[in-house]
């Protein structure tokens, strides 16, 4: 990894992970910092340790938008010894904490043919759970800054969080957003997302600067055209599934490419049928 931070508003700094173009956000108080995400092992995280510390050496509190190895697996390299304090959704919290083996193995399985060297080292990674959970909402003073952490309902996952800093307008979203490609749906509730991606809309102005999970930071006018696209994909698969369509016609219609389609509309079938 070698990238480091850039300062997209007061304060606010994001680096962008090349492998997975994963988003990282520190945002910089008086005398305190908070960073978002930890990326996906040790060794990314040692790096991305040091690019905080050429930012900043305050004290750093952690928050995990959510429970996916790419945005929580250097947790314990970033919390420290003796560890910060570490955010996220309780349902996160909690996938890490009682179920750190599975998510070691559906990483490893989902990264082991395209990209085995980062495979084989976060199957090695220690993971730390996070100590502060959040239901619907918590604020935070960092330094002297309000800092919102919320979680806007399921969407992605059942335990997104976003973090909003409001003095410098800045909405991070993790995954419920993304623009370096479509969203993942593997985890995800395709009904209920564009619920969710309208209640973190409530938060954002028309100057917004909004982080993605991945790729580029966006404009309000991206997120609301993304929204739009989760409202046609969820209208399809409710349409589908009460015509007694297979998920398949739902894939070939659908925005975001046949293959994402297919696994949201398998997964919105599953929850109209009640069999998560």
């Amino acid at each position: 990894m070698t990238a480091g931070f850039v300062e997209i508003a007061d304060r606010v700094h994001v680096l962008s992970e090349p492998l997975l173009r994963v988003n990282v956000t520190l945002v910089v108080g008086d005398g305190a910092a908070l960073l978002v995400d930890t990326l996906s092992s040790a060794g990314q995280a040692i790096e991305l340790a040091a690019a905080v510390l050429a930012v900043t050496d305050h004290p750093l509190t952690l928050v995990n938008t959510h429970h996916h190895y790419d945005h929580c697996f250097g947790n314990a390299v970033l919390a420290g010894d003796p560890p910060g304090p570490v955010y996220a959704h309780e349902l996160a919290a909690a996938a890490l904490r009682d179920q750190p083996e599975r998510l070691r193995r559906e990483a490893y399985e989902e990264l082991r043919e395209e990209h085995p060297a980062l495979a084989a080292e976060l199957a090695d990674t220690t993971l730390l759970a996070p100590t502060h959970t959040v239901l619907t909402e918590t604020t935070l003073d960092v330094g002297g800054r309000r800092v919102l952490l919320r979680h806007p309902g399921r969407g992605h996952t059942d335990a997104d969080l976003v973090v909003h800093v409001p003095d410098a307008d800045v909405l991070v979203a993790g995954d419920l957003v993304e623009q370096s490609g479509p969203p993942a749906f593997e985890d995800s509730y395709p009904l209920q997302w564009p619920d969710a991606v309208a209640d973190l809309l409530r938060l954002t102005t028309p100057r917004t600067v909004v982080v993605p999970g991945h790729g580029d930071p966006v404009d309000v006018g991206f997120v609301r055209a993304q929204h739009a696209e989760l409202v046609r994909l969820a209208w399809l698969i409710r349409a589908a599934h009460t015509g007694g369509a297979p998920p398949e016609r739902v894939a070939a219609e659908a925005p975001f490419g046949a293959r994402p389609a297919l696994t949201a509309a398998r997964r919105g079938y599953a929850e109209l049928d009640g069999t998560p």
